[in-house]
């Protein structure tokens, strides 16, 4: 499978419908500045959220972290030319109700806190038993407009981190740099072999 027709199924699979080039303009046109970069869509709060959690979850190790692909700078242009009104709307209601989460915790606001402190309140949320994690994936798969009152804070909590976390892994293995460096990567793969057993593949393909 080529590069743009793997980008194009992951964006399916996310439940976009946009065009392969446009996502291809958003990787490429990152700023390689990892900290100070003139936001879109986010505001400074949002800013700092998402560039932590991002490290947080893809962080630098013997290979590239998310933060060496501008994986903060790709989801803030993400959320301002593919996500809908709505969507974006839920992200900043999520970003709010984790910054007052984490301003409960801490006594702090969250643009004052560090990596530690945020990953310790990001963990909170996904070191759950198989029985929670199953009961919040089943409950975001509910309409926004049939969740209760008493359960819409952390409904759209959830749904925040789980587009942030989302996007980062998007962001991260469509990245120019991973594709080429970290995955398997041929720009001339040359003869079509249709049976070759699934050892002799070894890492995974970007092209």
């Amino acid at each position: 499978m080529d590069r743009r027709t793997a980008l194009k199924n992951l964006t399916l699979s996310f439940g976009y419908v946009v065009s392969t080039p446009t996502i291809m303009g958003l990787l490429s046109s990152c700023t390689n500045d990892e900290i100070i970069w003139k936001t879109e869509f986010l505001s400074d709060q949002e800013k700092h959220i998402v560039y932590h959690l991002a490290e947080i979850i893809l962080p630098v190790s013997d290979i590239p972290g998310s933060l060496d692909v501008n994986v903060p700078q790709f989801i803030d242009k993400m959320l301002k030319y593919v996500e809908t009104d709505v969507k974006q709307i839920n992200f900043q209601k999520g970003a709010a109700i984790f910054g007052e989460r984490f301003r409960e915790k801490f006594g702090k606001k969250i643009v004052r806190g560090d990596k530690e402190e945020i990953q310790k309140l990001f963990t909170v949320y996904f070191e759950l038993s198989k029985d929670e994690t199953n009961r919040v994936i089943d409950e975001q798969n509910i309409p926004e407009n049939e969740i209760s009152k008493d359960k819409k804070d952390q409904y759209l909590m959830y749904r925040f981190l789980f587009l942030v976390r989302n996007y980062t892994l998007f962001g991260y293995y469509t990245s120019e740099k991973i594709g080429e460096e970290v995955l398997s990567y041929d720009p001339n793969p040359g003869k079509y072999e249709g049976c070759v057993p699934l050892k002799d593949i070894g890492n995974a393909w970007s092209l």
